[in-house]
């Protein structure tokens, strides 16, 4: 491992331990008739989390059920993440319901981050685009995902799901994001 795959620490007492990373830069992946197509997927956590994931410009990530590899080895680079967080703080009485970020997953496989006291997520790094928080309320009669207004927060408790282009589109355009940057243009 060299110094140039270590990512900075978004704060003073976390230290970084990637695992499986290529030595070489990987080209970025975009969906053409041979590529498979890009995907499309919700995950969601706390603002407070989901908010520290893409403070740092050129250095996001992503961290998906409480820090398991199972969930981000099923995304792809290039597919597309929006982070959708029900509470402000984990376990918070704090509503928020909104969309807090999105962007592009980068080439690289999970990987190990030690954020201090034993705790070590796995993560995958994410070229965030600028963004605003979106409230998701306007949005849930637009969406595919949704098969029963009235139990729209069911799939969210899976802490990661696949949704269509189309809803990726109605939550770009809720955040007001760059849709060329995210390939939606």
């Amino acid at each position: 491992m060299n110094d140039a795959m270590l990512q900075q620490a978004l704060w003073q007492d976390a230290e970084t331990l990637r695992l499986s990373m290529p030595t070489t830069p990987t080209p970025t992946v975009a969906a053409t008739s041979t590529a498979p197509a890009r995907r499309n997927w919700i995950a969601v956590a706390c603002a407070q989390h989901a908010r520290r994931g893409c403070a740092t410009p050129g250095a996001g990530y992503m961290q998906v059920c409480h820090g398991k590899a199972a969930p981000l080895q099923r995304i792809q680079p290039g597919d597309r993440v929006a982070y959708y967080a029900p509470t402000v703080t984990m376990g918070g009485k704090d509503r928020l319901q909104a969309f807090v970020s999105i962007g592009l997953v980068l080439p690289g496989a999970p990987y190990a981050f030690d954020m201090g006291g034993g705790f070590v997520p796995f993560r995958k790094d994410v070229a965030y685009v600028p963004a605003r928080e979106a409230p998701i309320a306007p949005l849930l009669d637009g969406f595919e995902f949704v098969d029963d207004r009235a139990r729209w927060g069911n799939k969210f408790r899976f802490g990661l799901f696949c949704v269509s282009e189309h809803d990726m589109r109605l939550i770009a355009q809720a955040m007001e994001a760059d849709m060329a940057r995210l390939h939606l243009g």
